[in-house]
Parts: structure tokens; C-alpha cells; sequence
């Protein structure tokens, strides 16, 4: 019997709100060379038009197009010119919310994890950070805006376990600029406290002009 997915009505609210909620949750994706799973143990929410570190923030292109709903589909943008990054998105349909997936914990298909990620070190390391989430999962421009609450999709979005909310931290996003240029000023990336598998934090750093 097929496991419900998440309910889109629970996605379609603001980013800010769905981001620790989504802490636990597992994201599951099957291609032809088979099913990886993994619990997600950290994220980043984006705000769109209020937000200066979202794609969103000077308005709809051809790009970011998906992040403006509606609610439960994933946003995938290819970045740095070498790898990919996969998104929640959220909120009410016209409004560019998501929420990027950072990190989790490989819990079916280790295997197949295992061979798209030969550099990793041990299996904490398979899906710690986005571009190897992604890559543990087999996910791609083909996946950019898949719908993860349809019955039958290839990549779903799944309830997990309950998470005590005792667990959850919250700080400056990765490499988001924000107030003093720490990203200060958006506490917006959420994470389970005691994960081995959560990335390591790196602040912003402002490019020197030569």
C-alpha cells in the first residue's frame, strides 16, 4: 500500500512556517535505477519579494517561474555551473515562497546513494549539504517542477516520524548575505539539533572587487 503524501493545503502556507515543520519529513525519489529516501534534517525558507537572497526578489522569470506556485511542487535550479539544488514550494498560489532542502539522512537506498556519491566518506556525508541531496537522490532539470503530493509521482513528499520541537534551531542561512553581510538579519535556516548529518554553517563572504 502506497504511503499519502504530504497534504498540499499543509505546504500552502508561508515559507517561514512550513521550513521547521518540514524538519523529519522524507522526500523520496524513484528513477530507473532505482528508490532513494531521505529524511530531512535541514532546510532554508525563502520569502520571495520580501526576501533579497530569494530568486524571486526582482520578480517572475522564465527561471523561478515554478516558485510561484501553487503549493507542493519542486523548484530545481542548476547553480555555480555544476551542480543542482532542489526546493519546496510553498505558500498560496502567486506568491514565490519555498523552502530549499539542505540536508538529510539517506533511509532507503543507501546503496544506490552510495554509488552516486563515491566521495563520500561514510553515510552521514550522502545527502549532507543541497547539491548532494540531489545527488544521492537522482534528482535533475527534469524534475523542476514535479508534483511531490500527486498519487503515483516519481518523487513524493512523505509525513515522517513526529520531531520534538525541543530539537529545533534556527540561524543565519549559508552564504546569504544580510545584515553586517552575516545573514543576521534572516534567521531562516532551520535544522534538528544533534544530526550528524546537517551541514557545516559557512557565513557570507563579500567578493572583493580586483
Amino acid at each position: 500500500m502506497e504511503t499519502a503524501t504530504i497534504d498540499r493545503e499543509f505546504l500552502a502556507r508561508p515559507g517561514l512556517d512550513v521550513g521547521p515543520d518540514l524538519l523529519g519529513s522524507v522526500l523520496r525519489h524513484t528513477t530507473a535505477e532505482g528508490t532513494v529516501a531521505v529524511r530531512l534534517t535541514e532546510v532554508e525558507a525563502y520569502q520571495g519579494a520580501d526576501d533579497p537572497g530569494s530568486h524571486a526578489f526582482r520578480g517572475r522569470t522564465p527561471r523561478n517561474d515554478i516558485m510561484f506556485g501553487p503549493a507542493g511542487h519542486l523548484y530545481v535550479y542548476f547553480t555555480y555551473g555544476m551542480h543542482f539544488c532542489a526546493n519546496v514550494v510553498c505558500d498560496v498560489d502567486g506568491t514565490a515562497t519555498a523552502v530549499l532542502l539542505r540536508a538529510g539522512e539517506v533511509i532507503e537506498g543507501s546503496a544506490l546513494a552510495a554509488a552516486r556519491r563515491l566521495s563520500a566518506r561514510s553515510p552521514r556525508e550522502y545527502a549532507r549539504g543541497p547539491a548532494r541531496l540531489t545527488t544521492a537522490l537522482g534528482l535533475g532539470r527534469a524534475d523542476n517542477g514535479v508534483d511531490l503530493c500527486a498519487p503515483g509521482s516519481p518523487t513524493q513528499l512523505l509525513p515522517g516520524d513526529d520531531v520534538d520541537p525541543a530539537r529545533v534551531r534556527s540561524g543565519p542561512r549559508v552564504g546569504v548575505s544580510g545584515a553586517g553581510g552575516d545573514g543576521a538579519a534572516f534567521p531562516w535556516r532551520f535544522w534538528l539539533d544533534g544530526e550528524p548529518t546537517v551541514s557545516t554553517y559557512r557565513p557570507h563572504v563579500p567578493k572583493r572587487r580586483k
